[in-house]
């Protein structure tokens, strides 16, 4: 697989418009080894940044397929991200998730009107490997290894270098890598200078392995709080664009990741879920880097009775 190109992420951005927002950029008000900025795709308007995805994938998908129904596998960001493209296109959604979803985003698909078909991890990550469903005759959206997914992803990283010209180094949260491939697409087109690294959590962390390593390796997997990323294994196509792209994976511990989304919500009262608040705690670390820094607020959907546990014990 090659880097998605400028074109076409010029092109998502036209495709996403009116829909997905331009996100703020701010300042962590909070010392730290660097000068460090939040992309706040939270405030999408599902809370998280695959509602630029699931809508350019989406745009380009013959009416004819559409009708067929839509069906992706997500742990709940991108199933809200085909269930709102769907409502918006008066087609049916279903998605697999993990059992172990929280059940704030799957309350969040129903509302949408998608439906939710709950499977134990080996059988949603299968439903990754071969885009599709036993009983389920809908067209698949992937929500990571699909240039047209990568391309919405990317208009993040035009956003960025408009609002931050100077900026020398992004942490993006590492769950699939769409997201992390998407921004490194259009920052090493437009400005190679500029560090690149995932984060990743210690629960489930393949990318840190298998790029120390040279080829894709298998982790160690069990369910936490960060449940937007987290893997057993990195996909052979992913993990090649992530050698062309990332400069590295940043693994950060529970504990880490606890704080930092105590420190958003504290200092910036920003509400983060777990797989963001890897993105701000890996830069907090200083591993990043000096200088200014932006960490991706990739969502924001998070059950508020476990935020307010985990801001509580941290």
């Amino acid at each position: 697989m090659t880097p998605v190109t400028l074109d076409q992420v010029e092109e998502a951005r036209r495709n996403t418009a009116g829909i997905a927002m331009r996100t703020p950029l701010v300042r962590l008000q909070a010392d730290a080894p660097a000068e460090i900025y939040l992309k706040l795709e939270n405030l999408q308007p599902i809370g998280s940044f695959k509602i630029r995805g699931a809508t350019n994938v989406t745009s380009r998908i013959p009416r004819h397929r559409l009708e067929r129904g839509l069906l992706t596998a997500s742990a709940g960001n991108m199933a809200q991200g085909v269930a709102y493209s769907a409502r918006r296109l008066g087609v049916p959604a279903t998605v697999v998730s993990p059992d172990t979803a929280p059940a704030t985003k799957v309350r969040a698909v129903e509302r949408l009107g998608g439906r939710v078909i709950l499977a134990p991890f080996a059988d949603w990550w299968r439903t990754f490997e071969t885009r599709s469903y036993p009983g389920v005759d809908a067209t698949f959206v992937h929500a990571f290894e699909d240039p047209d997914v990568m391309a919405g992803n990317g208009v993040i990283a035009l956003e960025l270098l408009e609002d931050l010209p100077n900026l020398d180094a992004v942490v993006i949260p590492w769950g699939g890598g769409g997201l992390a491939c998407g921004i490194g697409s259009v920052l090493r087109a437009r400005a190679p200078r500029v560090r690149i690294y995932a984060a990743e959590i210690e629960t489930g962390a393949p990318l840190a392995p298998s790029l120390a390593a040279g080829s894709p390796q298998t982790v160690e997997y069990r369910a936490s709080f960060v449940d937007g990323i987290s893997a057993r294994v990195v996909f052979p196509s992913m993990f090649e664009l992530a050698q062309k792209l990332l400069d590295g994976a940043l693994v950060v511990t529970l504990d880490e990741a606890a704080r930092a989304l105590k420190l958003a919500a504290e200092r910036n009262r920003v509400i983060v879920e777990g797989a963001a608040a890897c993105a701000l705690a890996a830069a907090i670390s200083g591993r990043a880097g000096s200088g200014k820094v932006a960490a991706i607020i990739s969502g924001g959907n998070i059950d508020l009775d476990r935020f307010a546990e985990i801001v509580t014990r941290a």
